[in-house]
């Protein structure tokens, strides 16, 4: 994974948000700019190369400028990430593996008003993995026909549907019975059907995180919002949530 592929993720939801570090490792959990979604980033201390954090530290910053420091980096170079207790700025440090280049960026910190909102354990209606490209792509398609789409799972499969000024279009995928590569299979664990509504551009953003795992799930149940969640290799995740759309009478 590239550290930049996690950052364009996310950064066109949050224009800035506070890392919060620890001994465990670095999370980040904020609402989006307009208060609709919410984004959810773990990176656990045992997938780092080396991971150090003596106390709890909040570094706020804005997403944007820490994106253009990363893009500053190489694919194969070594990133490293300080910041001492109370600082006022991070240093990113890039390394070349055979170290004859080494550049390091200072970037000021913001302070920002976290708020940490408690995310409640659900047990979901249904949960639903499937390739991520395949996920990216329905998405797309069905995001020229209308502001909604709407997700409905049973249990012969998942349907994608989106209407508007232009017509109708449906998307069905089948569980997929046997697949070698298990990131290709189409899988649904399913307590009692589902169907909702969302928001297509906030679901248009979230697959911006499809370079990061060739595998998505997603998990619904009535009234509650939508996960849509990348794994990041072996390190942790990027959650969104989306509440789904209430369906007025007049549409």
């Amino acid at each position: 994974m590239c550290s930049s592929d996690l950052l364009d993720s996310i950064k066109d939801l949050l224009k800035e948000a506070t890392w919060d570090c620890s001994d465990s490792g670095i999370q980040l959990q904020a609402m989006d700019n307009s208060h609709v979604s919410l984004v959810s980033v773990s990176l656990r201390a045992d997938g780092f190369d080396k991971f150090r954090c003596d106390r709890q530290l909040a570094m706020g910053m804005n997403l944007g400028s820490m994106s253009k420091i990363l893009k500053c980096a190489s694919n194969d170079d070594i990133i490293t990430i300080k910041a001492q207790d109370n600082a006022d700025t991070v240093t990113f440090m890039f390394e070349s593996p055979n170290q004859d280049k080494v550049s390091d960026y200072e970037m000021k910190l913001m302070n920002l008003d976290a708020e940490h909102l408690g995310i409640p354990e659900t047990d979901y209606a249904a949960v639903i993995k499937m390739p991520s490209a395949e996920f990216q792509r329905v998405i797309r398609d069905l995001s020229q026909f209308g502001e909604s789409l709407v997700i409905s799972c049973t249990k012969e499969g998942v349907k994608f549907s989106a209407a508007g000024d232009i017509g109708v279009g449906n998307i069905k995928l089948a569980q997929t019975a046997n697949v070698d590569k298990e990131e290709e299979a189409v899988s649904i664990e399913m307590q009692e059907p589902v169907s909702l509504a969302f928001a297509c551009r906030y679901l248009n953003m979230f697959t911006k995180a499809s370079c990061l795992s060739g595998q998505v799930c997603l998990s619904m149940s009535p009234e509650v919002p939508l996960v849509v969640e990348y794994n990041i290799g072996e390190i942790g995740y990027v959650r969104y949530y989306l509440a789904p759309k209430i369906e007025d009478e007049d549409n």
